[in-house]
């Protein structure tokens, strides 16, 4: 049946193909938007077709196209609908719920295993497939590989589809028209759970855990696991923010959330899992090296001070602290700590005692040993 598409309205699925990412060949999930009168095309890949990508999706389209679709066609995906009721009425799931009264849009269902019901996306996942990703697709990464999707979907703006005479970009104009505009505010494109921080304070999130500071433990939080970062917060307040991982049965730590626990217990130093691995600049290595050699296990544990002093200040402040501290021979926690502070506050560093005349000169000789024969009874002064 011929079918008539008026301005406006648009339609979604997902796709899969093969990628090379970052020298590795894996499969990908790609999100379709297709904006049914102008056959105007939006692609954006993820690891995986989750409901943080689904949302992701959306407010990427959206952004591209610089407004929101009257109303948009789906199949009946888990992401979206929860359950189909016998009348054919639809319960939505709580996220898809989230960005329908977000952006507003009408929503609309295929027939379930009916994908002729939304061909014009069909279609879409197809030529991309087709024309976008094969050859197989080589990035550095996946904002790398978007980059060069989103530039594609612009190019196609410039071609015709079927029998039209005019361009994409010249009828997506009514389409445009048509659109509602964004709201203020962009959705979080994001899935959020509850969860519970464990003895060892890790964070349970899709079959991963994440570290949060050892403060935290046995405190309930909030996880929002976007497609490429994991927030936990707690009380509305961030605690922490990882690098998401899409393996199974990862631990992925932050260092800094364990200093304040190892610093009680410094014999567990070496051992602590969760710093295994951390690559810390050569400086810090040194300067272990001469705070053990003066102080002994007390130099242990200063060492784990300097250490949290990347609690507030940046690695890059820190390192140039404990630098200058060694080139000075300042081999100490406070005189790092001043260091660091006078770096980030922009003032001048007063650890040159000449600048107070007022303080009696040391003079330091080297130790010989016939200075100890005055301790000789008998020996002449």
């Amino acid at each position: 049946m011929p079918l008539s598409h008026p301005p406006g309205h648009a339609q979604v699925d997902f796709g899969e193909a093969i990628a090379v990412l970052g020298g590795v060949r894996q499969k990908i999930h790609f999100f379709c938007m297709d904006v049914a009168q102008s056959d105007a095309p939006f692609v954006k890949a993820y690891p995986r077709e989750t409901t943080e990508a689904f949302l992701d999706g959306h407010v990427s389209s959206f952004d591209f196209f610089g407004g929101v679709p009257l109303s948009i066609l789906y199949d009946n995906t888990t992401i979206a609908v929860a359950k189909i009721c016998g009348d054919g009425r639809r319960e939505r799931t709580r996220a898809f719920t989230e960005l329908q009264s977000h952006y507003l849009f009408r929503d609309r269902f295929g027939r379930p295993a009916k994908g002729n019901d939304k061909g014009k996306v069909e279609g879409l996942v197809k030529f991309a497939r087709s024309n976008f990703m094969t050859p197989i697709p080589h990035a550095a990464s996946f904002d790398d590989l978007n980059a060069m999707l989103a530039e594609r979907c612009r190019s196609r703006q410039n071609e015709r589809a079927a029998r039209h005479s005019e361009t994409i970009g010249e009828r997506l104009v009514a389409d445009l028209a048509a659109f509602q505009r964004l709201p203020a505010t962009p959705l979080e494109p994001c899935e959020k759970r509850i969860g519970r921080v464990s003895s060892t304070s890790l964070v349970r999130y899709r079959c991963n855990d994440y570290s949060v500071p050892t403060s935290f433990g046995f405190r309930e939080v909030l996880v929002k696991g976007f497609v490429d970062e994991v927030v936990i917060l707690c009380a509305g307040e961030e605690i922490a923010r990882h690098r998401r991982d899409y393996g199974t049965g990862t631990f992925v730590f932050d260092p800094l959330h364990y200093l304040m626990l190892i610093e009680t217990k410094p014999n567990a130093l070496d051992q602590a899992a969760p710093l295994q691995g951390w690559n810390l600049p050569e400086a810090f290595q040194h300067l272990r090296h001469l705070l053990e050699a003066r102080m002994g296990n007390r130099g242990k544990r200063e060492f784990i001070q300097v250490l949290r002093l990347m609690e507030t200040c940046p690695l890059a402040t820190v390192t140039e602290a404990v630098t200058e501290a060694t080139r000075l021979g300042a081999i100490g926690f406070d005189a790092i700590k001043l260091i660091a502070l006078a770096r980030i506050e922009r003032r001048p560093l007063r650890l040159d005692l000449s600048a107070y005349p007022h303080l009696p000169k040391m003079d330091v000789k080297t130790t010989a040993a016939a200075d100890y024969a005055i301790l000789i009874p008998g020996h002449p002064a």
